[in-house]
């Protein structure tokens, strides 16, 4: 099933790849079948195709909350390069999608602020720099409340 996972996602059909990865991405926010592929996820994280990158930067994300294993450990900083992404679609899905990643894994806010922070979005357009600026302002928001929810919390 390993290369058909692969295969599936990199296909040259983007609907249909787009489908398989949207199904993915579902079930993986309900349960952990999918987390057994990460690493297969993961190792497409520097496809060539930013459609392909894009659907797995979701698939990772949803999957986050499945890692007990730290397997994020090991790609967290290869999933940050894609913050500045060559594709801004692709920029704009990484910062959307590390709300999630945040959500699931705080020990790694403050490093997604920090590479929100030191992003170089000089490379993008004027027409597409202001939105990726809001989405890095959207997500901080939702990740600085996670922080302070989990701050204020107490144990009972």
């Amino acid at each position: 099933m390993r290369e058909n996972v692969i295969a599936k996602l990199t296909v040259k059909d983007d609907k249909y790849a787009c489908a398989i990865a949207d199904k993915m991405i579902a079930e993986s926010l309900e349960t952990d079948e999918w987390y057994e592929y990460f690493d297969d996820f993961a190792s497409l994280l520097d496809h060539p195709k930013s459609l392909v990158r894009n659907r797995v930067l979701y698939i990772l994300a949803a999957n986050a909350q499945w890692d007990v294993e730290n397997r994020f450990d090991s790609i967290i900083s290869d999933f940050l390069l894609h913050v500045t992404d060559e594709k801004p679609i692709t920029a704009r899905q990484c910062i959307k999608a590390l709300a999630q990643v945040g959500q699931a894994k705080p020990q790694y806010i403050s490093r997604i602020l920090t590479c929100f922070h030191e992003a170089d979005l000089s490379k993008y357009k004027d027409s597409m720099r202001p939105l990726i600026e809001k989405d890095m302002e959207e997500v901080e928001q939702i990740l600085k409340h996670i922080v302070e929810v989990g701050d204020g919390m107490t144990m009972s």
